[in-house]
């Protein structure tokens, strides 16, 4: 069988596969300079969608080509996937896009074979790909240098960048100004002073950002540059960011994915790591729109993190959930989500609509507020690698989801979120200060969703978590919904003065209903806690606070959410 077995066949079908999702992929990508240019951001939206939901359409369609060209006893013949793998490989070596291919092939082999037969020898679990390139390739960026002029540096960088300015000039006196509050004196008076910019501009929901790094002959500095079309004046240079923590924001995984025409992504990503050495490469995979290449990334990190400490799996601090249950690694920044087989008795969803709520949070604008995802079946870890107390809470909780293979622990099914310290660990040891400024954010987070019409539904503050740059972000999603879908009312006034007095409602409550009057003491037990939000956000207790933002959704309004701090025009 070996000798005749299709393998060249089978791994050029799942090239040409790849090859027709990086069409469609590039196409969508290349139209976020015209949808920003005309300011169609309600299509900008639907573009990062349908380029998120491409990745499985296309994988569907290849299995569907194989199957159609291939008899089952042929192309299900697990023993011989070595050999497509190894014709696969002979196929790939001279492309630039390499890394994301191999990501390619291991989905079209779990689509096709139980997670059971997953093995470094039929598919990629290790990349085959080197760290260092030795081929040439096209330079990805440009290098400006000031020779003493600023200002005529940023106006050839605006320049080479040539969009529609309303008033340039204007915008380079004000990104100057911004440098030099950004940059010590002596830096921008550095003869060697010398600025790199990645060539494509990268587009997300209402802006374009010029990525890049400032450097001399001793240190660098990360250089963001973003562009917003003011819809009747042109398009603006917005600001000048040179702050690593601010960068990495921008790059944050609460933020919807960046529309950019990546040539080579193995470059680019490298790009990113030197500017940004904080984050994991798998993050920027995704940051990028290569999510599934990031999913990769994380994958082989664990188990490269597992395999290198002693680090076990323990149960995540805060309150247990009522629907799912998260363990983590405590040396590894994720948790891991398993649902549960029961539910509280106040939980009236079910399982299919926690899947659905979960999944729908990979194709929203996030807005910098919600965390992403992964979704991921059939991990199987040692049992060693599980603290005894966390492994019996997770076979009790899940037995349909956890179970024992011997030495092994097999998860059928669970999501992956960045860690986080929960809002309500993180206000019991906050100072007076903190706790002004993460209840400021947590009010912020609640309107910049409603605002990108999503509703948490349990807004509780051990849904919300705290990030290592203080910026609090939603992460439950069972109970998650378009905000259009709600129906926010008033208490009606009661009928009699027995009314009040009882301890049911005197008036109908409808499945969608929804009354912001009773969020004060559902949110805080903490009196002051409760009277400082109230000053601080006292409109989100007002049902026709989100009777408004749901007319400006219906009437087709996108908000402004800002990854970055604006400077007072």
């Amino acid at each position: 069988m070996t000798q005749h077995w299709p393998a060249g066949e089978i791994a050029r079908m799942i090239l040409d596969g790849f090859d027709d999702y990086r069409e469609h992929f590039r196409r969508i990508t290349l139209g976020a300079r015209e949808r920003f240019e005309q300011a169609r951001w309600q299509d900008s939206q639907r573009a990062a969608a349908a380029r998120i939901n491409l990745y499985e359409q296309k994988v569907g369609e290849v299995n569907g080509w194989l199957r159609d060209a291939f008899d089952d006893e042929v192309l299900l013949a697990v023993e011989q996937w070595p050999l497509v793998k190894s014709a696969y490989i002979r196929l790939i070596d001279p492309r630039l896009d390499d890394e994301l291919s191999e990501t390619w092939y291991n989905s079209l082999f779990c689509s096709l074979f139980s997670h059971d037969q997953i093995s470094d020898g039929c598919m990629f679990i290790h990349t085959t790909r080197p760290s260092i390139r030795s081929r040439q390739r096209a330079a990805q960026t440009s290098t400006y240098r000031p020779d003493g002029n600023l200002k005529g540096l940023l106006r050839a960088i605006l320049a080479n960048y040539a969009f529609a300015y309303g008033d340039l000039e204007s915008d380079v006196s004000r990104l100057e100004e911004q440098l030099r509050e950004c940059l010590p004196d002596w830096v921008c008076k550095d003869p060697t002073l010398a600025v790199e910019l990645f060539s494509p501009v990268l587009y997300r929901n209402k802006g374009a950002y010029l990525v890049g790094r400032l450097y001399n002959s001793d240190e660098q500095w990360p250089l963001v540059i973003p562009l917003l079309h003011r819809e009747g004046h042109g398009i603006e240079a917005d600001a000048l960011i040179t702050d690593e923590a601010e960068v990495s924001i921008i790059f944050s995984f609460t933020r919807s994915y960046f529309m950019v025409d990546v040539p080579v992504p193995a470059e680019f990503v490298n790009f990113l790591k030197r500017i940004l050495p904080g984050k994991h490469i798998a993050e920027l995979y995704t940051s990028i729109g290569f999510y599934k290449h990031g999913k990769s990334e994380f994958y082989r990190a664990l188990i490269n993190h597992l395999a290198g400490s002693d680090d076990r799996f323990v149960m995540a601090p805060g309150v247990r959930g009522m629907v799912m249950s998260v363990f983590t690694l405590p040396g590894f920044n994720t948790v891991f989500k398993i649902i549960k087989d029961r539910f509280s008795p106040s939980k009236t969803v079910d399982r299919a609509t926690v899947i659905d709520k979960y999944r729908l949070v990979k194709s929203v604008d996030r807005v910098g507020r919600l965390a992403d995802t992964q979704e991921f079946a059939d991990f199987r870890f040692p049992r060693g690698k599980f603290e005894p107390e966390c492994l019996a809470e997770l076979l009790e909780v899940a037995p349909s989801t956890v179970a024992l293979e011997g030495d092994t622990v097999l998860i059928r099914h669970c999501w992956t979120e960045r860690r986080m310290t929960p809002l309500n660990l993180y206000l019991e040891h906050a100072s007076e200060g903190q706790v002004l400024e993460a209840l400021e954010d947590y009010g912020l987070a609640i309107k910049q969703l409603a605002a990108a019409n999503i509703f948490p539904g349990d807004m509780l503050l051990k849904n919300f978590g705290v990030t290592r740059h203080g910026r609090v972000v939603f992460y439950d999603y069972d109970e998650i919904s378009f905000l259009t879908e709600v129906n926010f009312r008033h208490i009606p006034p009661p009928r009699y003065p027995e009314d009040e007095m009882s301890g049911e409602p005197w008036y109908s409550i409808g499945p969608h209903d929804v009354f912001p009057e009773e969020f004060p003491p559902f949110l805080f037990a903490d009196m002051g806690q409760r009277r400082l939000f109230s000053r601080l956000h006292g409109e989100l207790y007002d049902a026709d606070y989100w009777k408004g933002l749901q007319a400006a959704i219906r009437e087709g309004k996108v908000i402004d959410v800002f990854p970055y701090r604006r400077k007072a025009r």
